[in-house]
């Protein structure tokens, strides 16, 4: 059967209808977008200036702060103009460029927590073959490998929705394209693509969560052995992981451990992990960590007050 496809852009319906509403959100929104990148940027630069790249956890958490700062920016500037916009639309190629995107980056972001996990069992775990197992040629390795996993997500997800028919309507309940919302528009039965879609991110989700919950268990559990003040410093670098895996997966199990279905709720939820974590990711994790903050401290201040520190 030929494909049918008479739509050449989508429209968003965005988070409100109210203008009043949409104006406070515009506010809300451009600020935390702008935090989003002061915040990621920071990061990266007190890791990569103070030369804490070097240690596998700062490496990835540098990546993190790259991804976060990608996986926002393919949502929240589009929202962000669409809420002062009267004509919320989107071309249907940007549509699946989008839908792209969401998925590549957040499937990268879910691998690259899931290896942070592994990289502070085998700190805690194993301390005395940590260089050995965590040295420079396989953190590269994996760092690659959770591209390649997230690019592999997309790229089924996008080969899924392409081949689809859509003749009409076009009105998009939400403010970015997401899997569930383009496939409710689609003028044929997609039943199986549901399913299909729901076990490929759903085991991706779910399986990562599961993983991470008996990674960070195993760790609490072998604490026991360590001394008061190893057990404070591990503790508080395992709860800022810890923090950010429930705040990201949280939402992202609801959005895609589900049948082929949209709520009405999908769009507050989407806000969580398209823009709420990217922004509090810096937050968590300079706060509750004593290495990034002191760091900040030596490299910043010196930036800051030079003839001080000349002294």
């Amino acid at each position: 059967m030929e494909k049918i496809n008479n739509v050449t852009e989508f429209i968003f319906w965005g988070l409100s209808q109210n203008l009043e509403v949409e104006e406070v959100c515009f506010v809300v929104f451009s600020f935390f977008y702008t935090v989003i990148l002061l915040g990621n940027l920071l990061i990266m630069l007190t890791i990569y200036r103070g030369k804490l790249f070097k240690s596998p956890m700062y490496f990835f958490l540098s990546y993190l702060s790259f991804v976060d700062i990608c996986y926002s920016s393919v949502t929240a500037p589009k929202m962000i103009v669409d809420l002062l916009a009267k004509s919320k639309t989107i071309s249907y190629v940007g549509c699946m460029l989008q839908l792209f995107g969401v998925h590549f980056f957040g499937c990268t972001e879910i691998f690259i927590l899931t290896v942070m996990a592994y990289d502070r069992y085998v700190a805690i775990c194993k301390p005395l073959h940590y260089t050995t197992i965590m040295g420079c040629d396989r953190c590269n390795k994996m760092l690659l490998g959770t591209w390649i996993g997230g690019f592999l997500h997309s790229i089924i997800q996008v080969a899924l929705v392409v081949p689809l028919p859509f003749c009409g309507p076009n009105e998009i309940d939400h403010y970015f394209c997401d899997i569930h919302p383009v496939l409710k528009l689609a003028c044929t039965d997609t039943y199986i693509v549901g399913v299909v879609v729901t076990a490929n991110s759903g085991t991706i989700a779910l399986g990562s969560f599961v993983i991470l919950i008996i990674s960070y268990t195993i760790i609490l559990v072998s604490l026991r052995k360590h001394s008061a003040e190893s057990r404070r410093k591990a503790l508080s670098t395992c709860g800022s992981h810890i923090a950010v895996v429930i705040i990201f997966f949280g939402p992202c199990t609801f959005m895609y451990m589900r049948p082929d279905t949209t709520f009405s709720e999908d769009k507050m939820v989407a806000v969580f992990y398209t823009i709420i974590t990217p922004m509090l990711n810096p937050l968590i994790y300079t706060l509750r960590n004593a290495e990034v903050k002191n760091a900040m401290k030596r490299l910043w201040g010196r930036k800051v007050f030079p003839e001080a520190n000349g002294k």
